[in-house]
């Protein structure tokens, strides 16, 4: 069988470097989609590697950076107000430029009834790439299990309104080597959406607990009121958007709708997730 040409994006990132560096071991040609060449990760492994200049704003250079490529791993933008326009840029150039599939990083429950605001856009670019008629496949990973210790102020405090919900947060490294499991033969997945989730679901206590029990800093969960919640980030000046994704990652959780564990991870990789006391103990 012959090995699809794969674009990676985000390849300086912590994700897209590691499915990258996956893909290199596995002996799968890839080009490297950066932004900045000089930032570009020294790949080392048997397979053809490629670098190409990709920025999500510049539409002439995302089809010369596309055009030969079979199958394009779009790791969503960075958070902004644009992104949604972003994307739909890229989607574009990836019908312009012929490419066969787009492997999307997406989110658990993406769609326009999601709690968490940022993942009413992922809806939005699934429906994009549906739309645009490009074999696709989503994976749609929970938080980040890495996520959560910095959720804790200097103070030691998760604050947030996630009551007693639970998040089924997953490890990058789990996610990348998913991606890096499809990207390895991505016809077989062509049409599917798979739910990327860790092994258990906590509430913030139980995860405070662990964080505390693990690295020996005292870190508790402090259940603030939705008001509490835009209160307490007043003093950042954010944007209302990003304000409005802040205080949606706690009631996402509180809405029980982060709390499903699956078996992907497990079903795709052949192991089982990273917990988070694992995470821990091995940073």
């Amino acid at each position: 069988m012959s090995v699809p040409r794969i674009g990676v994006t985000g390849a300086t990132g912590g994700l897209g470097g590691r499915v990258a560096r996956l893909l290199a071991q596995a002996g799968v040609p890839q080009r490297l989609l950066v932004r900045d060449l000089s930032r570009a990760p020294d790949i080392v492994g048997p397979a053809v590697t490629e670098v190409a200049a990709f920025d999500y704003t510049t539409a002439m250079q995302q089809l010369e950076a596309l055009a030969g490529l079979d199958t394009l791993l779009l790791v969503s933008a960075p958070e902004s107000a644009d992104r949604m326009s972003l994307h739909a840029q890229v989607v574009e150039a990836a019908v312009a430029a012929r490419v066969r599939q787009v492997v999307y990083t997406s989110f658990v429950g993406a769609g326009p009834d999601a709690t968490f605001t940022l993942a009413r856009e992922h809806g939005a670019t699934e429906e994009l790439i549906c739309e645009s008629g490009l074999a696709h496949t989503f994976a749609r990973d929970n938080f980040y299990l890495d996520f959560l210790p910095a959720l804790a102020g200097s103070d030691g405090v998760i604050r947030g309104p996630a009551g007693d919900g639970k998040v089924a947060a997953v490890a990058r490294a789990d996610v990348a080597r998913c991606l890096a499991a499809v990207l390895t033969d991505p016809a077989a997945h062509q049409g599917r959406s798979y739910d990327l989730t860790g092994s258990q679901a906590l509430t913030l206590a139980e995860a405070a607990e662990i964080i505390t029990e693990v690295t020996g800093r005292p870190v508790r969960f402090h259940d603030e009121t939705v008001e509490e919640a835009y209160a307490s980030r007043a003093d950042y000046d954010a944007p209302r958007w990003q304000q409005d994704a802040w205080v949606s990652t706690y009631t996402a959780i509180a809405s029980g709708e982060l709390a499903l564990v699956t078996t992907a991870v497990q079903d795709l990789t052949g192991r089982a997730p990273l917990t988070l006391a694992q995470l821990l103990a091995d940073a």
